[in-house]
């Protein structure tokens, strides 16, 4: 019996979790532009992958949700309520959001490496040809939120510093 069902199942939660955490996240952070920005157009790319993962399911016998439309957008989310409440997180709180990101790529590339793998053995090109096109999309959300940590963590550290000692 194949595990490809178990993979394609936790990957798709996977890319579920991580559309969700970047529009929380874009949401949350709508004054951080780059995050703001980058993150909806990211999440798009977790959308369609989950959307494609149901699809390649159901020969498998699994019948996961899709929706028919796009990704709600971060107006559609609250964003102005986020936005009045942007200036009360700390440069602690993003940096946070932007690890929990990192670590849901990271085990969805391994997923999407899992099921690439399985699909060689198994020889089935469609799941490979999925893997190979989104594979590479999931690499860039995690290039992305390093770059991200390691762009804000100085300045958002230090300034958390500073306020730790004024308190």
């Amino acid at each position: 019996m194949s595990a490809v069902p178990a993979v394609l199942r936790a990957l798709y939660e996977g890319e579920r979790a991580m559309e969700r955490k970047l529009l929380e996240t874009a949401a949350r952070d709508a004054a951080e532009h780059e995050v703001h920005h980058v993150a909806v157009d990211l999440a798009r790319w977790s959308h369609e992958h989950a959307e494609r993962l149901a699809e390649a399911a159901e020969p498998y016998g699994l019948r996961l949700s899709r929706s028919a439309e796009e990704p709600p957008g971060p107006e559609d989310r609250g964003e102005r309520a986020a936005r009045a409440l942007a200036d009360t997180r700390s440069g602690l709180d993003l940096l946070n959001d932007l690890r929990e990101l990192h670590l849901t790529a990271t085990g969805n590339s391994l997923d999407w490496e899992m099921l690439a793998q399985a699909a060689q053995a198994d020889k089935d090109s469609s799941l490979l040809d999925l893997a190979t096109a989104c594979h590479p999309q999931t690499l860039r959300q995690m290039r992305w939120t390093n770059t991200m940590i390691k762009t804000l963590s100085p300045q958002l550290l230090a300034k958390a510093g500073a306020a730790s000692r004024e308190a």
